[in-house]
């Protein structure tokens, strides 16, 4: 989906996403947890795979040796995905390791490519695990939960 600069943050915070998120899509690393799992929401809704790959720690189970077919994945969740809302609900950091609690309100695509679309209910919450390398936060894996 293509978001405009002045389009509000798809993160939930109050700014337009060139103020938000989208600078750290082009720009410096996030400066904490929180702050890059709301990034990396926002790059799924604008299908920034490029960030949502070089965000993702090497050691975590989402982590794909083949960037190509990996890009394809991405590409392919975004295209067919709204990324309606993002509620952080908690942020827990003990030095190089946080924890961040959210719940996403998305929509699947559930009709076949060429036919009218047709939407379910995907959303879901987790307690996202980041690690800081190098001075850069990364996401590691995540724990399901029932919103």
């Amino acid at each position: 989906m293509k978001i405009s600069p002045n389009d509000a943050c798809p993160c939930g915070r109050p700014a337009k996403f060139k103020k938000c998120c989208q600078r750290w899509h082009i720009g410096p690393p996030a400066p904490d947890a929180e702050t890059l799992m709301r990034a990396r929401f926002s790059a799924y809704a604008a299908g920034e795979v490029r960030y949502i790959r070089a965000t993702t720690h090497p050691d975590g189970p989402h982590w794909r040796d083949n960037p190509a077919v990996w890009d394809q994945e991405i590409r392919s969740f975004c295209n067919q995905t709204l990324f309606k809302k993002l509620e952080v609900r908690a942020h827990v950091s003990t030095g190089e390791e946080s924890y961040v609690s959210f719940v996403a309100t998305l929509s699947q695509r559930s009709s076949p490519a060429g036919e009218p679309p047709a939407w379910r209910d995907a959303s879901f919450g987790e307690r996202s695990r980041f690690v800081k390398v190098d001075g850069r936060w990364l996401y590691h894996s995540g724990e399901a939960f029932k919103p």
